[in-house]
C-alpha cells in the first residue's frame, strides 16, 4: 500500500517538473524581451529540477530504506548557481547597452481581446529632459580630484 503511494506521489512530482520546465521554456519563446526571457527559464528550470530531485530523494528512501545526500547537494547547488547566473546575466545586458534598457517598455495587453493596449507615444521628444540612466558608474581614484596640501 505504501509502495503503491510513494510510486504515485514520484510520478506525480515528475509530472510537474516536466510541466514547469515546459513553461519555462515556452516563456523563453513566448516573451519579447531580453529580460523577460532570463526570468521564465530560470524559474521553471529551477523548480522542475527541484521536483525531479525531490521525486529521487522520496523514491531511494522508500525503495532502500536509507537517505541520499546527492540530489540534496545537487538541489543546494542548483538552487545557489542558478539566479545567481541570471542576475550575472541581465546585469552585463545592462552595461552593454544602457540606453536600450531605460527606453524599453513592454506593451500592455488587453485581456479579453489579446491586443496591445495603446499607451500613447512613448518615443523620447526633442527639447525635453531626458530620463536619467538607470545605470550609475562608480569613478575610479584617478578620475577624481585629489587635493594638495
Amino acid at each position: 500500500m505504501i509502495e503503491t503511494l510513494v510510486s504515485i506521489v514520484v510520478a506525480l512530482l515528475l509530472v510537474v517538473s516536466g510541466l514547469l520546465t515546459l513553461i519555462g521554456c515556452a516563456g523563453l519563446l513566448r516573451l519579447r524581451t531580453f529580460f523577460s526571457r532570463v526570468h521564465a527559464p530560470t524559474l521553471g528550470n529551477t523548480l522542475g529540477v527541484f521536483a525531479i530531485l525531490l521525486a529521487t530523494i522520496l523514491y531511494v528512501f522508500a525503495s532502500d530504506n536509507r537517505l541520499i545526500v546527492h540530489p540534496i547537494l545537487i538541489t543546494v547547488f542548483l538552487v545557489i548557481t542558478s539566479p545567481v547566473t541570471s542576475i550575472l546575466l541581465v546585469r552585463a545586458a545592462i552595461l552593454r547597452k544602457p540606453e536600450e534598457v531605460a527606453t524599453q517598455k513592454q506593451p500592455r495587453v488587453n485581456a479579453s481581446s489579446a491586443q496591445p493596449v495603446d499607451q500613447g507615444e512613448h518615443s523620447p521628444v526633442e527639447g525635453q529632459p531626458q530620463p536619467p540612466s538607470p545605470i550609475t558608474t562608480a569613478t575610479s581614484a584617478s578620475d577624481q580630484a585629489i587635493p594638495k596640501d
